[in-house]
């Protein structure tokens, strides 16, 4: 436990542990407290706002201050976030809150998250790449995050288990845990700036060549992604609701999509040790199949193929994509890199409630063959561009 990785990976996994419970808890509870689909979006939408707008800058900071402080704001800022998330809705159920000021208060909540939460994501990935030789990326890469994914594996059943508890219990804990992380990086990961005359004296544009093709890639994936998580729970609810234990049935969706993602990401890169150029390909085509089954699932089984599906396709890509980028610059541009690409995950979530929930209100299978038509895009925009082709050497 001195070394500094297990702290960070142990951070992602906290930090996946709160953001999956709170995607299996909010739909549900946002029925209860009379929010439409468009607001329960609203409060991720704005959160993913404050994201996109600091993840970049909090890279270029764990640059010039150190990876080891940057990572330690974001996770201070997740486990605040955490306690202000539910405590507007505890008080309001004791009638100690006017229920007018849930909405807003929830959404400071996550808005706190995105502010200071996106700090933890560049700092942690930038240091791995410090440490780790261009060959062997996208292996570490997918391992790394593969810790998160584990988070939210547990998120749903750990936190279900402790709302039956409680309904502060879960985020109480997860906030706790967010602290102990904290302390964890703090002592163990030395704190390394870099020297003012390694500080590169010109910024990491988005439009670089080598940066912009792996930026657009993410956000068309985050809007296909995020329109999935925030639907989740209301396709279970609206297409199952004759079936016993809806909630239930919600939190083992995201098992499913978290385990087939993670048993994805380790045997494609491990295993059949693919390059990022075949990841990319095969898994973009894998998606894209995916959201065409749900779109025409008729069975709580045939869904729960699809999201198996999609969680083998996304355990793909979004490795072969972070290491693509990070591989493609340069040693001093690291931590802008992670940033930059922070800076666009959230995207999905900004454009749910405005393009996505209004198609799934309309109809719920338009959305998913939307999804599938974008992730053949994808495919299409890797075999076309040259950069998803090249390898670079150490």
């Amino acid at each position: 436990m001195k070394k500094p990785i297990f702290w960070l990976k142990s951070g992602l996994f906290a930090v996946g542990l709160g953001m999956s419970f709170v995607y299996a808890i909010i739909p549900p509870l946002a029925r209860d407290l009379g929010l439409s689909e468009i607001q329960a979006s609203f409060i991720f939408s704005l959160s993913a706002v404050a994201w996109a707008m600091t993840s970049a800058p909090w890279g270029r900071a764990s640059d010039k201050y150190g990876r080891r402080n940057i990572a330690i704001l974001g996770y201070i800022g997740y486990s605040i976030s955490m306690i202000i998330l539910i405590l507007p809705i505890y008080l309001a159920d004791k009638n100690i809150l006017s229920a007018a000021f849930v909405f807003p208060l929830l959404i400071l909540g996550r808005t706190i998250y995105g502010l200071l939460g996106s700090a933890t994501r560049p700092a942690s990935f930038a240091y791995i790449a410090d440490i780790t030789p261009k060959s062997k990326r996208t292996k570490k890469f997918a391992r790394f995050e593969s810790n998160f994914l584990l988070g939210t594996l547990v998120g749903p059943l750990l936190g279900g288990y402790l709302y039956l508890i409680s309904a502060l219990a879960p985020f109480i804990f997860f906030s706790i845990l967010g602290i102990v992380v904290a302390m964890g990086v703090f002592f163990t990961l030395e704190n390394k700036p870099m020297e003012v005359s390694e500080i590169p004296t010109s910024k990491l544009s988005r439009l670089a060549p080598t940066v912009w093709p792996y930026l657009v890639f993410a956000s068309v994936l985050s809007l296909c992604s995020a329109s999935l998580l925030q639907s989740i729970g209301f396709y279970l609810t609206d297409n199952f609701n004759n079936l016993e234990d809806i909630t239930l049935l919600i939190s083992f969706t995201f098992v499913l999509l978290s385990i087939s993602t993670i048993v994805s990401q380790n045997m494609f890169t491990s295993m059949f040790n693919l390059n990022n150029y075949k990841l990319l390909i095969y898994g973009c085509l894998i998606l894209a199949f995916s959201y065409c089954i749900m779109a025409v699932s008729d069975s709580i089984a045939t869904y729960f193929s699809s999201i198996i599906l999609h969680g083998v396709g996304l355990g793909m890509v979004r490795p072969a994509n972070s290491s693509g980028l990070s591989i493609a610059q340069q040693p001093e541009y690291q931590g802008e890199a992670a940033g930059h690409l922070g800076s666009v995950l959230p995207i999905g979530h900004i454009l749910t409630p405005i393009v996505a929930m209004p198609l799934y209100i309309y109809n719920s299978s338009l959305l998913y063959f939307a999804s599938g038509i974008l992730c053949f895009v994808l495919f299409v925009f890797i075999v076309l561009h040259p950069i998803f082709k090249y390898r670079y050497e150490d």
